[in-house]
């Protein structure tokens, strides 16, 4: 039997699931935006806010869904798997209660400490932000300040990299924010690790190295993701042998002690020089490292989720061997004052080897204009990162006026910077 499958979402990393799950599906979708790759891919697309969990039912009892995929965080924290599994479609994503471990930073720390998580980093959770100020003051070294709700990435400063003290304080002081956790700051270099979650059972995916500053050369405020890279094995260049097999171990002791969980986990850890420690968990596919690690799954995806539904065991997983290098197109601006609403031309015949995913933009009838955040990304596949760097930066001609890039994601020269780094570390 053919299945009927809804996306809820309408960025790159949508796009990204959309293309892994049409060939083997009946394809749904609905987005805030009228993403044009997922219209393209899917028999039918319904504009709604992803948050509305209402409609969003309602859509799929319209086509009878038999399953559904949340893409976006906001409605895993609007409880739309819930309202979905409510009325019998399965969907494959955390209900509201197992999504904290994302969309509350401060569930999240006490989670880990309360269950022995391995890698959480020393905290501490405010309601006061004059008491957060004065522990900025009296602790000893550089301190993560996170707003404890979802900010798009774009809501943690550190003290020490992106801030002063004094800037973290005012930040604190001028901020809305009720409750914020101070953490210890991480040194070292980030690595993501996604995994495949279901009755118990953990497949995990190749690690990727996301870059959320702005500009080149690492420099400028943080973003969603500049864009990523995953090499042709499991592992990235910095990470020594067992660094992954730690960072999985984490994942899985997560797993074990939240055995409800259903949908994607993805762990952000921080490779220091006493191993991984995790900078946050997500309770759902990255963006953009779903773009990394979907072209090169072998595996149906839809046999994942099929056998998720089923009460079976997920099937192991096969990847190709090849590298990933994705690179975001954003609109001119961003993130502080992105250039929204500006009408842009992507030349897809120009992408040649590269896979092209739209991410936040809208498709009117007379063309596609940007939103507030990314615009679109290109991904290039190799026998090395560096094969796959080529790749996409030749295809970067699609990108057309009125969007930037960062050119230097991918390269040897910033990889040999992260491998420097790290020898620096474990000194």
């Amino acid at each position: 039997m053919t299945e009927t499958v809804l996306l809820i979402g309408g960025g790159g990393r949508e796009h990204a699931i959309a293309r892994a799950l049409a060939p083997d599906c009946e394809l749904h979708a609905c987005a805030s935006n009228r993403n044009p790759g997922i219209a393209r891919l899917a028999e039918g697309f319904e504009t709604t806010s992803e948050t509305d969990a209402a409609a969003i039912v309602d859509y799929a009892e319209s086509i009878d869904a038999s399953v559904a995929v949340i893409g976006p965080e906001s409605a895993l924290a609007a409880g739309v798997a819930d309202a979905l599994d409510e009325v019998g479609v399965y969907t494959f994503g955390p209900h509201q209660e197992a999504a904290r471990i994302e969309t509350d930073k401060a569930y999240q720390r006490r989670f880990m400490r309360n269950n022995d998580i391995p890698g959480c980093p020393d905290f501490e959770t405010f309601t006061d932000m004059e008491a957060a100020c004065e522990y900025i003051d009296e602790y000893d070294g550089d301190l993560a300040v996170k707003p404890v709700g979802l900010t798009g990435g774009k809501g943690v400063k550190v003290i020490g990299d992106q801030v002063t003290a004094a800037e973290a304080k005012e930040y604190l002081r001028e901020s809305e924010y009720d409750r914020v956790v101070l953490e210890e700051r991480l040194v070292g270099e980030e690595f993501t690790i996604q995994a495949f979650v279901a009755n118990g059972d953990v497949r995990t995916t190749p690690a990727v190295q996301d870059h959320k500053r702005a500009y080149e050369g690492d420099e400028g405020p943080n973003t969603g993701g500049m864009g990523s890279y995953s090499d042709a094995e499991f592992s990235l260049p910095f990470m020594d042998d067992g660094d992954y097999d730690d960072a999985v171990a984490v994942i899985e002791a997560v797993v074990e002690a939240l055995p409800e969980y259903t949908g994607v986990l993805y762990g952000q850890f921080m490779l220091t020089a006493e191993g991984p420690k995790v900078v946050e968990f997500n309770a759902r596919f990255g963006d953009p490292e779903a773009m990394n690690t979907l072209p090169v799954l072998e595996t149906p995806f839809i046999d994942v989720i099929t056998a998720a539904r089923d009460g079976e065991s997920l099937p192991e997983l096969s990847f190709a061997e090849r590298a990933t290098v994705c690179k975001y197109a954003v609109p001119d601006g961003y993130p502080t004052g992105p250039d929204a609403g500006a009408r842009i031309d992507v030349d897809e015949e120009s992408v040649g080897d590269a896979l092209l995913f739209y991410a936040s933009v809208d498709e009117r009838e007379d063309g596609l204009y940007t939103t507030t955040s990314r615009a679109f990304a290109v991904v290039g596949l190799g026998a090395s990162i560096e094969a796959a760097e080529s790749v996409a930066s030749e295809a970067l001609s699609a990108a057309g006026d009125r969007v930037r890039i960062r050119h230097d994601i991918g390269t040897a020269s910033l990889i040999d910077r992260r491998l420097e780094h790290m020898d620096a570390i474990r000194e």
